[in-house]
Formats: C-alpha cells, sequence, structure tokens
C-alpha cells in the first residue's frame, strides 16, 4: 500500500510539473491550451465530451498554478 502511495504522488508530482512547464512556456496561450487539452484527453485525465469541459478544467489548472 505504501509502495502505491509513493507512485501515486510522483505521478501526480509529474503531471503537475508537466502543467507548470506548458504554462509557463513561451507560447502562445490559444497553442498551449490545445496541448494541455491533448494531454489531458492521452493521459485520460479527464474524459469530457465537449471543449467548454476542457476549457473549465484547462482555466482551473492554470489558476492554480498562478497562486
Amino acid at each position: 500500500m505504501r509502495g502505491l502511495t509513493l507512485i501515486s504522488a510522483f505521478v501526480g508530482g509529474a503531471i503537475v510539473g508537466a502543467g507548470a512547464a506548458l504554462l509557463f512556456a513561451p507560447e502562445k496561450g490559444e497553442e498551449l491550451r490545445e496541448q494541455i487539452k491533448d494531454l489531458l484527453k492521452k493521459y485520460g485525465i479527464c474524459k469530457c465530451s465537449s471543449d467548454e469541459e476542457f476549457d473549465e478544467i484547462v482555466d482551473e489548472i492554470a489558476a492554480e498554478i498562478k497562486k
């Protein structure tokens, strides 16, 4: 159980770190948001059905990282 918790923490940290790196990268915001959407879909983190749902999640991620 402890090993699973450690792996979960590592994976979670990697996802947050990747998100932060993408958000602070010198790219246009629109392109960056598309990359975040693609990553969320690719890794199955969000099974959103509409672009509006993805936009909400991307906005939440951006707000959390900027705090």
